[in-house]
């Protein structure tokens, strides 16, 4: 008991089943009744007889009619399934590793007991949604909503900040495919450059001389080139706000796209100006695509503007999503799946790091980045030569609004194999392409 911190079904089966696969609890070891179980564990009989079946269902007990529930002992470990090629592997979009995400299966159905579920209305954001998020929050918001994906949200809510036809600060490198949705919006971005701690004060003054109306910020830098955004620059940049947009509408649009996965929470100019600020939390990189719920906080004035942009008003996110996504944010085991999944990216990080340096590569990238930056002789050129072994990468120019000061690939790292042999493969054909030198000839 005293290794049990979920008492979910799902949280109380991985508590016995590290017990048994550590071997503290043998082949053969009797265990207690179900009702003794649930006594000591303050927990229902039925909590335990849900965790029972997922324990029997892996294959770890077995019950007997009068012999009770018995270990059988860890089943072998699975031999690793054949590399797909890398065509397969996602070094492109920044695409989770589906198997480091969290089962689904406890938490759709925990919110299937709702009581409002079904009733006729739309509610843009759930009670049992808004407790679980609002602890973790930077700041006060005065409004809440939902929507789709983290994509989503940060169109609904760039829309909501910048009419069309204005100017937009962004500071780089952007998302991938963020650049289209500027266009598709008809809006122009102004570049922010940044430093080691995160976006430039006088770069954010610059663009707001300019005339840019908002700001689209990335707090967590997920595909920061170098920097994690400090508290103190955070301050700065807000201090730039009050200073120079005292008597304007001016807006900031925070793209949280990482959520759970940062290792921290990274600052918000939301503290200082909680009535400029929305901030846009997406789930699916940590939780899984299908969860479809993005959690939109902040100045009411801009959370009422992307709710009007949705469907022109109508649009909700279903009761079942945003409460399957409420258990998930309150789930111990769902957050110790979170940080495996954390500590793996930032391992292949570093791993393909070290395999591109090792080759003579110039490689680098942010401490949160879930992306590596490789400098090129010429990007379509190196493009091309890695698209043809299979390898499709990003390329640094779509990242960035202003010119890229030296031609860049952007490589995702989150579905890299855990293969140092593989990583070494990719790393050489990497340096192989940034080297350039290939020729087109006509005959």
């Amino acid at each position: 008991m005293e290794r049990l911190g979920d008492r979910t079904a799902a949280g109380v089966a991985a508590a016995v089943e590290s017990l048994i696969v550590s071997g503290e609890l043998e082949q053969g070891v009797r265990l207690p009744t179900v009702r003794e179980f649930a006594g000591v564990a303050d927990s229902s009989i039925g909590t335990v007889l849900a965790a029972w079946n997922l324990l029997r269902e892996r294959g770890l007990i077995e019950t007997h009619r009068r012999g009770g529930t018995t270990v059988l002992g860890a089943a072998p470990a699975p031999e690793a399934p054949p590399f797909p090629g890398w065509a397969a592997v996602d070094l492109a979009q920044s695409a989770p590793d589906i198997a480091l995400q969290p089962e689904l299966g406890e938490a759709l159905l925990a919110s299937l007991g709702d009581k409002d579920l079904n009733v006729f209305g739309r509610e843009h954001m759930t009670e049992r949604l808004r407790a679980a998020v609002e602890p973790s929050w930077p700041f006060a918001p005065e409004s809440w909503t939902t929507a789709g994906g983290g994509t989503e949200a940060l169109l609904l809510a760039t829309a909501a900040a910048a009419p069309r036809g204005s100017l937009v600060a962004v500071d780089e490198p952007l998302s991938p495919g963020f650049l289209d949705t500027l266009r598709d919006l008809d809006l122009t971005p102004i570049a922010v450059a940044a430093d080691e701690d995160g976006p430039l004060p006088d770069a954010l003054a610059g663009a707001l001389a300019a005339g840019a109306v908002a700001f689209v910020f990335q707090p967590g830098a997920p595909f920061a080139d170098r920097y994690t955004v400090t508290a103190e620059r955070a301050a700065e940049l807000a201090s730039v706000i009050e200073r120079q947009a005292a008597d304007t509408a001016f807006w900031v649009v925070e793209d949280d796209s990482i959520g759970p996965l940062a290792g921290s929470e990274p600052p918000s100019l939301g503290a200082v100006l909680p009535e400029r600020v929305i901030r846009i939390r997406s789930y699916c990189k940590a939780f899984g695509i299908d969860v479809r719920t993005s959690v939109l906080g902040g100045a009411r004035e801009l959370v009422d503007r992307s709710i009007r942009l949705r469907s022109f008003g109508v649009g909700s996110n279903s009761r079942i999503l945003q409460n399957t996504l409420a258990h998930l944010v309150e789930s111990h085991a769902a957050a110790r799946s979170v940080a495996t999944a954390r500590a793996a990216y930032a391992s292949r990080r570093m791993a393909l790091l070290s395999a591109l340096r090792r080759e003579g590569a110039v490689a680098r990238s942010g401490e949160q980045s879930l992306v590596v930056w490789v400098e090129v002789a010429d990007e379509a050129t190196a493009a091309v030569a890695l698209a043809r072994e299979g390898m499709y990468v990003g390329l640094g120019s779509k990242s960035f609004a202003g010119a890229v000061p030296v031609p860049l690939l952007r490589i995702s790292v989150t579905q890299l194999p855990d293969d140092e042999e593989r990583v070494g493969e990719l790393a050489r054909a990497v340096a192989r392409a940034a080297r350039g030198g290939a020729r087109e000839f006509f005959d």
